[in-house]
Protein backbone atom coordinates (compact mmCIF):
# COMPACT_ATOMS: atom_id res chain seq x y z
CA UNK A 1 0.00 0.00 0.00
CA UNK A 2 0.86 3.25 -0.50
CA UNK A 3 2.69 5.62 1.92
CA UNK A 4 1.51 8.58 1.04
CA UNK A 5 -1.37 10.42 -1.94
CA UNK A 6 1.16 9.66 -4.71
CA UNK A 7 3.08 6.76 -2.89
CA UNK A 8 4.78 3.34 -4.13
CA UNK A 9 1.99 1.09 -3.73
CA UNK A 10 2.56 -2.90 -2.91
CA UNK A 11 -0.44 -4.40 -5.46
CA UNK A 12 0.82 -6.54 -7.84
CA UNK A 13 1.41 -4.98 -11.36
CA UNK A 14 -1.66 -5.57 -13.77
CA UNK A 15 -0.76 -8.28 -16.46
CA UNK A 16 -0.17 -6.85 -19.99
CA UNK A 17 -3.55 -9.57 -21.13
CA UNK A 18 -6.74 -8.18 -21.25
CA UNK A 19 -8.54 -8.39 -17.66
CA UNK A 20 -11.81 -7.36 -15.86
CA UNK A 21 -11.52 -4.36 -13.78
CA UNK A 22 -13.64 -4.52 -10.93
CA UNK A 23 -14.02 -2.42 -7.70
CA UNK A 24 -11.75 -2.32 -4.73
CA UNK A 25 -9.19 -5.71 -6.33
CA UNK A 26 -11.97 -8.10 -5.65
CA UNK A 27 -11.55 -11.31 -7.37
CA UNK A 28 -12.54 -11.50 -11.13
CA UNK A 29 -16.29 -11.22 -12.16
CA UNK A 30 -18.47 -10.80 -14.86
CA UNK A 31 -22.30 -9.99 -14.40
CA UNK A 32 -24.06 -12.07 -17.27
CA UNK A 33 -26.71 -10.93 -19.30
CA UNK A 34 -31.14 -11.84 -18.71
CA UNK A 35 -30.57 -14.88 -20.79
CA UNK A 36 -28.40 -16.48 -17.90
CA UNK A 37 -29.51 -18.63 -15.46
CA UNK A 38 -26.56 -17.32 -12.81
CA UNK A 39 -28.52 -15.25 -10.32
CA UNK A 40 -25.10 -13.60 -8.95
CA UNK A 41 -21.47 -12.66 -10.21
CA UNK A 42 -19.13 -15.87 -12.30
CA UNK A 43 -15.78 -16.15 -11.50
CA UNK A 44 -14.30 -16.28 -15.04
CA UNK A 45 -10.64 -16.71 -16.80
CA UNK A 46 -10.39 -13.75 -20.04
CA UNK A 47 -9.61 -15.39 -23.39
CA UNK A 48 -5.97 -14.67 -24.38
CA UNK A 49 -7.12 -12.15 -27.14
CA UNK A 50 -5.65 -9.14 -29.10
CA UNK A 51 -5.02 -6.32 -26.12
CA UNK A 52 -5.25 -3.29 -28.57
CA UNK A 53 -8.66 -3.57 -29.85
CA UNK A 54 -10.46 -7.09 -28.67
CA UNK A 55 -12.31 -7.38 -26.17
CA UNK A 56 -13.50 -10.18 -23.69
CA UNK A 57 -17.00 -12.20 -24.71
CA UNK A 58 -20.20 -11.26 -22.40
CA UNK A 59 -23.36 -12.06 -23.07
CA UNK A 60 -25.67 -9.29 -23.74
CA UNK A 61 -26.66 -7.23 -20.78
CA UNK A 62 -28.82 -4.55 -19.54
CA UNK A 63 -27.51 -1.47 -17.25
CA UNK A 64 -30.53 -3.51 -14.46
CA UNK A 65 -28.32 -6.77 -15.41
CA UNK A 66 -24.83 -5.68 -14.93
CA UNK A 67 -25.90 -3.80 -11.57
CA UNK A 68 -24.77 -0.34 -12.86
CA UNK A 69 -27.98 1.25 -11.85
CA UNK A 70 -27.98 -0.09 -8.65
CA UNK A 71 -24.21 0.35 -7.81
CA UNK A 72 -23.99 3.75 -9.34
CA UNK A 73 -26.26 5.58 -11.37
CA UNK A 74 -28.90 5.21 -8.70
CA UNK A 75 -26.52 6.80 -5.90
CA UNK A 76 -25.47 9.42 -8.06
CA UNK A 77 -28.80 10.17 -8.98
CA UNK A 78 -29.41 10.66 -5.26
CA UNK A 79 -26.68 13.00 -4.52
CA UNK A 80 -27.15 15.38 -7.24
CA UNK A 81 -30.78 15.60 -7.00
CA UNK A 82 -30.59 16.37 -3.74
CA UNK A 83 -27.70 19.09 -3.82
CA UNK A 84 -29.91 20.27 -6.67
CA UNK A 85 -32.56 20.55 -4.15
CA UNK A 86 -30.16 22.55 -1.85
CA UNK A 87 -28.82 24.88 -4.38
CA UNK A 88 -32.59 25.72 -5.65
CA UNK A 89 -33.77 26.51 -2.18
CA UNK A 90 -30.66 29.27 -1.36
CA UNK A 91 -31.47 30.80 -5.42
CA UNK A 92 -35.14 30.98 -4.50
CA UNK A 93 -34.23 32.59 -1.06
CA UNK A 94 -31.48 34.93 -2.88
CA UNK A 95 -33.02 35.47 -6.30
CA UNK A 96 -30.04 34.07 -7.98
CA UNK A 97 -30.11 31.26 -10.44
CA UNK A 98 -26.42 30.67 -10.59
CA UNK A 99 -26.76 28.76 -7.28
CA UNK A 100 -26.78 25.93 -9.93
CA UNK A 101 -23.64 26.91 -11.67
CA UNK A 102 -21.63 27.17 -8.25
CA UNK A 103 -23.08 23.49 -7.99
CA UNK A 104 -22.06 22.27 -11.27
CA UNK A 105 -18.25 21.52 -10.57
CA UNK A 106 -18.88 21.31 -6.76
CA UNK A 107 -21.26 18.42 -6.99
CA UNK A 108 -19.36 16.21 -9.20
CA UNK A 109 -15.92 16.62 -7.27
CA UNK A 110 -18.23 15.94 -4.34
CA UNK A 111 -19.47 12.79 -5.97
CA UNK A 112 -15.98 11.41 -6.98
CA UNK A 113 -14.65 11.75 -3.71
CA UNK A 114 -17.30 10.01 -2.22
CA UNK A 115 -17.20 7.16 -4.68
CA UNK A 116 -13.79 6.98 -3.90
CA UNK A 117 -12.79 7.74 -0.50
CA UNK A 118 -16.34 8.84 1.38
CA UNK A 119 -17.84 5.43 1.68
CA UNK A 120 -15.16 3.53 2.39
CA UNK A 121 -14.56 5.91 5.37
CA UNK A 122 -18.70 5.28 5.87
CA UNK A 123 -17.14 1.53 6.35
CA UNK A 124 -15.31 2.32 9.05
CA UNK A 125 -11.13 3.09 7.16
CA UNK A 126 -9.43 5.76 8.03
CA UNK A 127 -8.69 8.66 5.41
CA UNK A 128 -5.42 7.51 5.11
CA UNK A 129 -6.80 3.80 4.65
CA UNK A 130 -9.13 4.94 2.11
CA UNK A 131 -6.69 6.66 -0.31
CA UNK A 132 -3.98 4.29 0.24
CA UNK A 133 -6.72 1.25 -1.30
CA UNK A 134 -6.61 3.55 -4.62
CA UNK A 135 -4.13 2.45 -7.59
CA UNK A 136 -1.93 5.35 -9.07
CA UNK A 137 -4.60 5.64 -11.70
CA UNK A 138 -6.99 5.69 -9.70
CA UNK A 139 -5.54 8.72 -7.97
CA UNK A 140 -4.62 10.34 -11.25
CA UNK A 141 -8.67 10.47 -11.92
CA UNK A 142 -9.60 11.49 -8.58
CA UNK A 143 -6.87 14.46 -8.91
CA UNK A 144 -7.67 15.49 -12.08
CA UNK A 145 -11.42 15.89 -11.16
CA UNK A 146 -10.61 17.79 -8.25
CA UNK A 147 -8.35 20.16 -10.12
CA UNK A 148 -10.70 20.61 -12.90
CA UNK A 149 -13.29 21.33 -10.43
CA UNK A 150 -11.52 23.35 -7.78
CA UNK A 151 -10.36 25.53 -10.42
CA UNK A 152 -13.81 25.64 -12.30
CA UNK A 153 -15.47 26.56 -8.50
CA UNK A 154 -13.11 28.90 -7.09
CA UNK A 155 -13.98 31.21 -11.12
CA UNK A 156 -17.50 31.03 -10.67
CA UNK A 157 -17.52 31.86 -7.42
CA UNK A 158 -15.43 34.50 -7.18
CA UNK A 159 -16.95 36.29 -10.43
CA UNK A 160 -20.56 35.77 -8.29
CA UNK A 161 -19.33 37.64 -5.79
CA UNK A 162 -17.46 40.44 -7.46
CA UNK A 163 -20.67 40.90 -8.92
CA UNK A 164 -23.16 40.89 -6.51
CA UNK A 165 -25.73 40.08 -8.64
CA UNK A 166 -27.57 37.05 -10.65
CA UNK A 167 -26.00 36.41 -13.77
CA UNK A 168 -27.34 38.46 -16.77
CA UNK A 169 -27.97 34.91 -18.76
CA UNK A 170 -30.67 34.33 -16.15
CA UNK A 171 -32.70 37.26 -16.26
CA UNK A 172 -34.91 37.02 -19.14
CA UNK A 173 -36.21 33.47 -17.97
CA UNK A 174 -36.76 34.34 -14.35
CA UNK A 175 -39.36 37.09 -16.17
CA UNK A 176 -41.49 33.88 -16.96
CA UNK A 177 -44.35 33.58 -15.15
CA UNK A 178 -44.45 31.24 -12.65
CA UNK A 179 -40.45 30.55 -12.99
CA UNK A 180 -39.56 29.64 -9.40
CA UNK A 181 -42.46 27.46 -9.01
CA UNK A 182 -41.22 25.56 -11.85
CA UNK A 183 -37.95 25.98 -11.72
CA UNK A 184 -36.80 23.23 -9.80
CA UNK A 185 -38.24 20.46 -12.28
CA UNK A 186 -37.36 22.74 -15.56
CA UNK A 187 -33.82 23.83 -14.66
CA UNK A 188 -32.01 21.84 -11.30
CA UNK A 189 -32.89 18.90 -11.65
CA UNK A 190 -32.51 18.47 -15.63
CA UNK A 191 -28.77 19.48 -14.31
CA UNK A 192 -28.73 17.45 -11.62
CA UNK A 193 -29.26 14.48 -13.81
CA UNK A 194 -26.86 15.62 -16.52
CA UNK A 195 -24.35 15.66 -13.55
CA UNK A 196 -24.86 11.87 -13.33
CA UNK A 197 -24.08 11.14 -16.30
CA UNK A 198 -21.27 13.00 -16.97
CA UNK A 199 -19.91 11.99 -13.27
CA UNK A 200 -19.52 8.45 -14.53
CA UNK A 201 -16.03 7.95 -15.45
CA UNK A 202 -15.15 9.19 -12.02
CA UNK A 203 -17.57 7.29 -10.17
CA UNK A 204 -18.11 3.89 -11.54
CA UNK A 205 -14.41 2.97 -11.50
CA UNK A 206 -14.80 2.86 -7.67
CA UNK A 207 -18.00 1.44 -7.37
CA UNK A 208 -18.67 -1.01 -10.67
CA UNK A 209 -17.71 -4.23 -11.04
CA UNK A 210 -17.74 -5.01 -14.95
CA UNK A 211 -15.87 -6.26 -18.25
CA UNK A 212 -13.63 -3.55 -19.30
CA UNK A 213 -13.12 -2.73 -22.59
CA UNK A 214 -8.71 -3.56 -23.45
CA UNK A 215 -5.41 -3.72 -21.92
CA UNK A 216 -2.71 -1.65 -20.29
CA UNK A 217 -1.11 0.64 -22.67
CA UNK A 218 1.08 3.33 -21.40
CA UNK A 219 1.12 6.01 -24.25
CA UNK A 220 -2.66 5.79 -23.99
CA UNK A 221 -1.78 6.99 -20.34
CA UNK A 222 0.58 9.76 -21.72
CA UNK A 223 -1.98 10.81 -24.31
CA UNK A 224 -4.70 11.20 -21.59
CA UNK A 225 -2.07 13.21 -19.34
CA UNK A 226 -1.65 15.36 -22.39
CA UNK A 227 -5.14 15.92 -23.02
CA UNK A 228 -5.80 16.88 -19.69
CA UNK A 229 -3.59 19.36 -19.24
CA UNK A 230 -4.07 20.86 -22.32
CA UNK A 231 -7.81 21.01 -21.44
CA UNK A 232 -7.05 22.42 -18.16
CA UNK A 233 -4.44 24.82 -19.82
CA UNK A 234 -6.63 26.00 -21.89
CA UNK A 235 -9.50 26.82 -19.71
CA UNK A 236 -7.68 28.70 -17.52
CA UNK A 237 -6.15 30.68 -19.78
CA UNK A 238 -9.03 31.69 -21.45
CA UNK A 239 -10.55 32.99 -18.25
CA UNK A 240 -7.39 35.05 -16.86
CA UNK A 241 -7.36 36.32 -20.49
CA UNK A 242 -11.27 37.19 -20.77
CA UNK A 243 -10.96 39.02 -17.35
CA UNK A 244 -7.50 41.28 -18.30
CA UNK A 245 -9.61 41.59 -21.09
CA UNK A 246 -12.76 43.18 -18.84
CA UNK A 247 -10.55 44.96 -16.36
CA UNK A 248 -8.48 47.16 -18.82
CA UNK A 249 -11.73 48.63 -20.49
CA UNK A 250 -11.54 47.55 -23.81
CA UNK A 251 -14.76 47.15 -25.81
CA UNK A 252 -16.27 44.58 -28.26
CA UNK A 253 -15.50 40.71 -28.48
CA UNK A 254 -12.58 38.99 -26.90
CA UNK A 255 -10.89 38.05 -29.54
CA UNK A 256 -6.67 37.91 -28.22
CA UNK A 257 -4.47 35.20 -27.24
CA UNK A 258 -6.24 31.41 -26.88
CA UNK A 259 -9.94 33.08 -27.89
CA UNK A 260 -8.09 33.99 -31.48
CA UNK A 261 -8.42 29.89 -31.65
CA UNK A 262 -11.85 29.32 -31.57
CA UNK A 263 -15.27 31.95 -30.15
CA UNK A 264 -15.34 29.68 -27.01
CA UNK A 265 -11.79 28.12 -25.64
CA UNK A 266 -13.22 27.67 -22.24
CA UNK A 267 -15.91 25.24 -23.50
CA UNK A 268 -13.51 23.61 -25.87
CA UNK A 269 -10.85 23.02 -22.58
CA UNK A 270 -13.50 21.33 -20.62
CA UNK A 271 -14.54 19.25 -23.06
CA UNK A 272 -11.37 17.93 -23.51
CA UNK A 273 -10.81 17.45 -19.56
CA UNK A 274 -13.75 15.63 -19.31
CA UNK A 275 -12.26 13.15 -22.26
CA UNK A 276 -9.66 12.74 -20.64
CA UNK A 277 -11.06 10.85 -17.99
CA UNK A 278 -12.68 8.17 -20.47
CA UNK A 279 -9.12 7.81 -22.17
CA UNK A 280 -7.00 7.55 -18.67
CA UNK A 281 -9.72 4.20 -17.66
CA UNK A 282 -8.79 3.50 -21.37
CA UNK A 283 -5.28 2.72 -21.14
CA UNK A 284 -5.27 1.77 -17.64
CA UNK A 285 -7.34 -1.36 -18.31
CA UNK A 286 -10.33 0.41 -16.25
CA UNK A 287 -12.88 1.69 -18.86
CA UNK A 288 -16.28 -0.01 -18.99
CA UNK A 289 -18.66 0.93 -22.00
CA UNK A 290 -21.05 2.73 -19.68
CA UNK A 291 -18.50 5.54 -18.93
CA UNK A 292 -18.29 6.27 -22.33
CA UNK A 293 -21.53 8.25 -21.78
CA UNK A 294 -19.95 10.97 -19.46
CA UNK A 295 -17.82 12.91 -22.09
CA UNK A 296 -20.58 12.82 -24.64
CA UNK A 297 -23.04 13.69 -22.10
CA UNK A 298 -20.44 16.65 -21.25
CA UNK A 299 -20.29 17.89 -24.68
CA UNK A 300 -24.07 17.41 -25.57
CA UNK A 301 -24.57 19.95 -22.69
CA UNK A 302 -21.75 22.55 -23.56
CA UNK A 303 -22.66 22.46 -27.49
CA UNK A 304 -27.07 22.15 -27.03
CA UNK A 305 -28.26 22.64 -24.15
CA UNK A 306 -25.99 25.09 -21.96
CA UNK A 307 -22.18 26.40 -22.55
CA UNK A 308 -21.67 27.92 -26.07
CA UNK A 309 -25.45 27.75 -27.22
CA UNK A 310 -26.72 29.30 -23.88
CA UNK A 311 -24.12 31.68 -23.98
CA UNK A 312 -23.64 33.15 -26.87
CA UNK A 313 -27.75 33.45 -27.44
CA UNK A 314 -27.77 35.42 -24.00
CA UNK A 315 -25.04 37.67 -25.87
CA UNK A 316 -27.54 38.23 -29.09
CA UNK A 317 -30.32 39.07 -26.73
CA UNK A 318 -28.43 41.95 -24.80
CA UNK A 319 -26.67 43.36 -27.42
CA UNK A 320 -29.37 43.24 -30.22
CA UNK A 321 -30.80 45.78 -27.61
CA UNK A 322 -28.55 47.80 -25.59
CA UNK A 323 -25.05 47.68 -27.52
CA UNK A 324 -25.52 47.27 -31.64
CA UNK A 325 -22.28 47.92 -31.55
CA UNK A 326 -20.95 44.85 -29.81
CA UNK A 327 -23.66 43.14 -31.37
CA UNK A 328 -22.12 43.94 -34.67
CA UNK A 329 -18.94 42.74 -33.41
CA UNK A 330 -20.42 39.75 -32.28
CA UNK A 331 -21.69 38.71 -35.54
CA UNK A 332 -17.98 39.45 -37.30
CA UNK A 333 -16.63 36.96 -34.75
CA UNK A 334 -19.07 34.49 -35.79
CA UNK A 335 -18.19 34.77 -39.32
CA UNK A 336 -14.54 34.26 -38.62
CA UNK A 337 -13.94 32.10 -35.98
CA UNK A 338 -15.69 28.21 -35.07
CA UNK A 339 -17.60 28.43 -32.37
CA UNK A 340 -15.98 25.24 -30.68
CA UNK A 341 -13.64 23.61 -32.84
CA UNK A 342 -10.31 24.97 -34.38
CA UNK A 343 -10.18 25.28 -38.00
CA UNK A 344 -7.45 24.23 -39.93
CA UNK A 345 -6.16 27.35 -40.32
CA UNK A 346 -5.52 27.64 -36.63
CA UNK A 347 -2.52 25.51 -36.99
CA UNK A 348 -0.69 28.56 -37.67
CA UNK A 349 -1.86 30.24 -34.70
CA UNK A 350 0.79 30.15 -31.75
CA UNK A 351 -1.70 30.09 -29.02
CA UNK A 352 -2.76 26.87 -30.50
CA UNK A 353 0.23 25.21 -29.96
CA UNK A 354 1.50 26.83 -26.51
CA UNK A 355 -1.62 25.04 -25.21
CA UNK A 356 -0.58 21.98 -26.59
CA UNK A 357 2.65 22.42 -25.06
CA UNK A 358 0.95 23.15 -21.76
CA UNK A 359 -0.29 19.31 -22.46
CA UNK A 360 3.28 18.09 -23.24
CA UNK A 361 4.17 19.81 -19.89
CA UNK A 362 1.50 17.61 -18.00
CA UNK A 363 3.01 14.55 -18.99
CA UNK A 364 6.67 15.16 -18.31
CA UNK A 365 4.99 16.05 -14.64
CA UNK A 366 3.28 13.39 -14.31
CA UNK A 367 6.09 10.59 -15.74
CA UNK A 368 8.33 12.70 -13.04
CA UNK A 369 6.11 12.30 -10.30
CA UNK A 370 5.70 8.12 -11.42
CA UNK A 371 9.08 7.40 -11.33
CA UNK A 372 9.06 8.20 -7.84
CA UNK A 373 6.31 6.28 -7.20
Amino acid sequence: MASSWFGKSSEPARPPDVQVRVADHEPTKFYLGSNSTNTGPTTVHPPNVDRHHSIPHVQSASLFDVGIFKDTLAPSLGLHVGLATIAWAGARYTGRVEAKDWLWPSGQVANAWWSAVGRRMYQGYTLSQALTRLSWHERLILSGVTLWGGRLFYRIASRSIKRGKDDPRYDEIKREKEFWNKSLLTTFLPEAFFQMIISLPFTAPFRHEGAVLTGYHPYVQMAAVGMFSAGLALEALADYQLDNFKAEGKSGMMKEGVWSIVRHPNYLGDAFVHLSFIVLLYGSDMLAPIELLGPLANYAFLRYFGGDKENEASQARRYSTSNPEKFADLEKFRSEKNSFWPAAKELSNKWLWIVLGAGGLGVAIEEGLRSLH
